[in-house]
C-alpha cells in the first residue's frame, strides 16, 4: 500500500524516540515522521526535526498542516516510547476512510509500575469541550481537515495549540472512537484520580487555562452558542421564607464526618435566621443516631429521612429544597466537609444581594482529614469571571464550593437524581439565564481522604463519570443555540 499518512511525534529520550520511530516505520503507510520539540541537536534515522516548537504551541500546529503532504496525519501526544498494535496503521486508515471522520482515536495499553492495564476511551460528543478529554496519545487526523481548521488557531498559542485545532476539526467533522486496542504506551502519571481532578485549578496551571478558556470561548462563537454578559435581574421577593437561609447537607453513612459538619454550622454567626436541613439517606453506619442527638439539642436542625428510596445526591437535594422549612437561599455543606470559619453563612447570604445572582460560589481549601492544608492549596476558580463565567463553564469539570442557590429559581430548575455532576449540571441550566456570584476568599475545607467518593476510581468508573458530564454539556451547548437563534 503506497504511504498515506505523515507522522508527527514529540522528542522524548533519544532512547524513547528511536523505538518510536522505529514503530511507525514498520508501516509502508507511513510517508514522513516529524519530530517535535528540543532534540539538543541529536538526529534520529528516519525521521526529521519540525522545530524546537511544543506541541501544544499554535506554530506547531501550523506547521503540521503545511508540511504534511498526504492524506492523513499521524499525531502521538507522549514522549515515552509507543508500541503499536497489529495492522494498527491500517486500521485507522480504514475506519478514517470508511466514515470520512475528522479525528479517528481508539481504546489502548498502558503499562503502569510493569503492569499492563487496558484502558478504554470514550465517545466524543458535541459536549466533549473539556481540554482533557482522553483521546488516549494517537490522534489520526483528515489532513484535509487539519488544513482547514488551521485558520482557527491563533499562532502566538503556548499551550492551547492542540486544543484549539481539535475544537476547529470537531466544528468541521464528526469524530470517530474504535472501541479497539491498538497500541500500548508507559504511563508516567500513576496517581489515584482523586489527586488529577484539580489539576485544571491548580495556580501553576493559570497561564494554560488562560489559554485554553480563549479557544474555548473562539470555538462557542463559532458554532453559535456563546453568551454574551447580559443577565436577568433577580427581585428575591419570590415566596415567603420562615428563614432566610438554609444550609443543606445530604448525606449517608457518614458517622466518621457528620458531627464536624454539623458544628460547622452551629457555630456560624450571622445577622440573618438560618437553619440546617440534613437529608439522611438510610444511612447504616450511625449517622442517622448521630444527626437525632444533635437534632434534639437545637430546634434548628431539621432531620428529614425520605419516602424514597431511589434518591441520589440531586434528588436529596431536591427533598431539602422543597421542604417548608428551606430558606430563601439553599447553601451546600458535603457531609466530608466544613466551614471554614464562622462568617460563611452571612457572606454567602451578603454575596446574593451584592451581585444580583441566582447562584453564589465560592473558594475553598484543600485539607487532609485532620485539617492540615494539602495541594493544591486554595481553589479559588478565578476562571469564573462575570463576563465569560457561563461560556468557560462549558469547558471546566466543575464550579467551585460551596454552592449556594436562590429558592425560587432552584424550585424552578429541578437537580438531575445522580450521585455525580448534579451540581454542575445545575450551574449551566442558571447560568444561561441569571448571574453567577463569586466570593474569592476560602470559606470552605474541602476534606480529602481514602472514603471521598472521587478519591481512588477505577477507569470505568471515571469513563462514566466523564460520559455524563459531557451529555450535560452537550444538552447546555444545543440549549445555548437555540437561544441564540431567537
Amino acid at each position: 500500500m503506497s504511504a498515506k499518512i505523515t507522522c508527527f511525534i514529540p522528542f522524548g529520550t533519544k532512547e524513547e524516540t528511536e523505538i518510536t520511530v522505529g514503530e511507525l516505520r514498520k508501516s509502508s503507510m507511513v510517508s514522513k515522521v516529524y519530530i517535535l520539540g528540543d532534540t539538543i541537536g541529536r538526529q534520529i534515522n528516519g525521521a526529521e526535526i519540525l522545530g524546537k516548537a511544543s506541541l501544544t504551541a499554535g506554530k506547531t500546529i501550523q506547521q503540521i498542516a503545511e508540511k504534511s503532504d498526504t492524506p492523513y496525519i499521524f499525531i502521538y501526544t507522549k514522549t515515552s516510547a509507543l508500541t503499536l498494535g497489529q495492522l494498527a496503521m491500517e486500521r485507522f486508515y480504514q475506519v478514517a476512510e470508511d466514515t470520512q471522520s475528522g479525528l479517528v482515536y481508539a481504546n489502548y495499553r498502558a503499562i503502569k509500575g510493569g503492569a499492563v492495564e487496558n484502558l478504554p476511551v470514550i465517545d466524543y460528543q458535541e459536549g466533549s469541550l473539556r481540554d482533557d478529554f482522553n483521546f488516549g496519545s494517537v490522534l489520526f487526523c483528515n489532513a484535509k481537515l487539519v488544513k482547514d481548521a488551521v485558520k482557527d488557531v491563533a499562532i502566538n498559542y503556548e499551550h492551547a495549540g492542540l486544543y484549539a485545532l481539535r475544537l476547529a476539526l470537531a466544528a468541521l467533522s464528526e469524530f470517530m472512537r474504535i472501541p479497539e486496542v491498538l497500541y500500548t504506551e508507559e504511563e508516567l502519571d500513576t496517581r489515584k484520580s482523586g489527586e488529577k481532578i484539580f489539576d485544571y485549578v491548580d495556580p501553576k496551571n493559570r497561564a494554560v487555562q488562560i489559554e485554553m478558556e480563549q479557544a474555548c470561548t473562539e470555538h462557542l462563537k463559532r458554532i453559535g452558542a456563546f453568551l454574551e454578559p447580559k443577565f436577568a435581574d433577580v427581585a428575591f421577593n419570590e415566596g415567603n421564607f420562615k428563614v432566610e437561609a438554609s444550609v443543606i447537607i445530604p448525606v449517608r453513612d457518614r458517622a466518621k464526618t457528620i458531627a464536624d459538619a454539623i458544628k460547622s454550622v452551629l457555630a456560624q454567626k450571622a445577622k440573618v435566621d438560618f437553619n440546617l436541613i440534613i437529608v439522611d439517606n438510610y444511612s447504616t453506619d450511625g449517622t442517622t443516631e448521630i444527626i437525632e442527638k444533635y437534632a434534639k439539642l437545637d430546634n434548628r436542625i431539621i432531620h428529614i429521612i425520605p419516602e424514597r428510596k431511589d434518591l441520589g445526591i440531586g434528588g436529596c437535594w431536591n427533598e431539602a429544597v422543597n421542604h417548608p422549612a428551606c430558606g430563601k437561599f439553599a447553601i451546600q455543606l458535603d457531609s466530608d466537609d466544613l466551614y471554614a470559619d464562622e462568617t460563611t453563612v452571612q457572606r454567602v447570604v451578603d454575596a446574593f444581594y451584592q451581585q444580583n445572582c441566582a447562584m453564589v460560589v465560592g473558594t475553598y481549601q484543600m485539607v487532609n482529614f485532620a485539617l492540615e492544608e494539602i495541594p493544591p492549596g486554595v481553589i479559588d476558580h478565578k476562571e469564573w469571571t462575570p463576563e465569560n463565567g457561563r461560556n468557560n463553564a462549558l469547558r471546566i469539570n466543575g464550579l467551585g464550593a460551596p454552592r449556594a442557590f436562590y429558592t425560587p429559581v432552584l424550585r424552578k430548575n429541578p437537580i438531575p437524581n445522580v450521585n455525580y455532576g448534579e451540581d454542575y449540571a445545575l450551574g449551566l441550566a442558571i447560568s444561561r439565564k441569571y448571574q453567577i456570584g463569586r466570593i474569592y476568599d476560602p470559606i470552605y475545607l474541602c476534606r480529602r481522604w481514602d472514603e471521598n467518593s472521587d478519591a481512588s476510581l477505577s477507569v470505568e468508573k471515571m469513563n462514566a463519570h466523564n460520559t455524563y458530564k459531557d451529555r450535560i454539556r452537550t444538552i447546555e451547548l444545543k440549549a445555548r443555540k437555540l437561544l441564540t437563534q431567537k
